[in-house]
């Protein structure tokens, strides 16, 4: 985010300039052992930085500061956070200014209509609303804060969890999960089972983790059923770190394609390199 939130000036210089989906059913174990890089890919960061969602087909799909619609950005909403797709529908996290005093997800229907959902800020919480990360039966929604953080937040799924309204409103927190350790800013988070979840974190400290920039994951002690539950986080790799420009890299988005085994981390170079971010794919060692 900080680097992000330094770079906007350019990212409006270069636009001027040059003008997953899981369904509701379970999704399948998570791989056993570890991960390899299987490959590179790269995306405009204007439009592909702030994270990305694989759809069913295997497409992906990429959001960034120039992802957010007008309408929204009038209304306030002027950060975009690492998105997510079930059951067809696309989750996008949304967040305000430094005044802000609620966070608001939208959803948008395989037949393109947009529902907003905002959540009032409880006490204590922060304003920040860096990801969507929709549970593999579809009625659950995990998203985080900024800094450090022994929690992340559930919501019920807006839209496709029955107790929320069907055109969009008021989204209330349910049971969150504490983790057994602190965690230090998360950028983005998905499911890879039931009861596992892969974040990536830009905690480039080496204080809570030995890796520079972990991709962590989280064990749950059991699948969301909107009670408080417990997490435990172990750090699985590094995130690259590589391109010709020196200087500070920003990891981003995460997202894992059940279906295909396939698992992706969001890393943006440093200036002036980060007008384009790098993806990097990974497929299990095992399994």
């Amino acid at each position: 985010m900080t680097l992000w939130e330094a770079s906007t000036a350019l990212f409006g210089a270069v636009a001027l300039a040059v003008m997953t989906g899981g369904g509701a059913a379970a999704a399948p174990a998570p791989p056993p052992g570890g991960w390899q890089e299987s490959g590179t890919s790269y995306v405009n960061s204007l439009t592909g930085s702030q994270g990305l969602a694989s759809r069913a087909d295997g497409g992906l799909l990429h959001r960034g500061l120039g992802s957010i619609p007008l309408a929204l950005r009038a209304k306030g909403w002027g950060h975009i956070g690492d998105p997510d797709i079930a059951d067809g529908h696309t989750f996008d996290a949304y967040q305000g200014g430094d005044a802000a005093k609620s966070k608001m997800f939208a959803v948008t229907t395989p037949g393109g209509k947009r529902y907003l959902y905002e959540h009032q800020l409880d006490a204590g919480e922060k304003l920040n609303n860096s990801f969507a990360a929709v549970s593999p039966d579809a009625r659950w929604l995990v998203s985080g804060e900024w800094g450090d953080q022994k929690r992340l937040q559930v919501f019920p799924a807006p839209l496709l969890n029955p107790s929320t309204p069907s055109t969009g409103g008021p989204l209330p927190q349910a049971g969150q999960i504490t983790l057994d350790k602190p965690v230090r800013d998360v950028q983005g988070c998905d499911f890879a089972s039931a009861t596992r979840l892969v974040c990536a974190s830009n905690d480039a400290s080496k204080e809570l983790f030995p890796e520079d920039r972990p991709v962590l994951q989280v064990d749950l002690e059991r699948a969301l059923d909107g009670r408080p539950v417990t997490g435990r986080v172990t750090s699985l790799f590094a995130s690259p770190r590589r391109s010709a420009c020196a200087g500070t890299f920003e990891t981003e988005g995460v997202d894992y394609d059940a279906v295909r085994r396939t698992l992706r981390v969001e890393v943006v170079p440093p200036l002036p390199c980060l007008v384009t971010t790098a993806v990097y794919a990974y497929k299990p060692t095992t399994g």
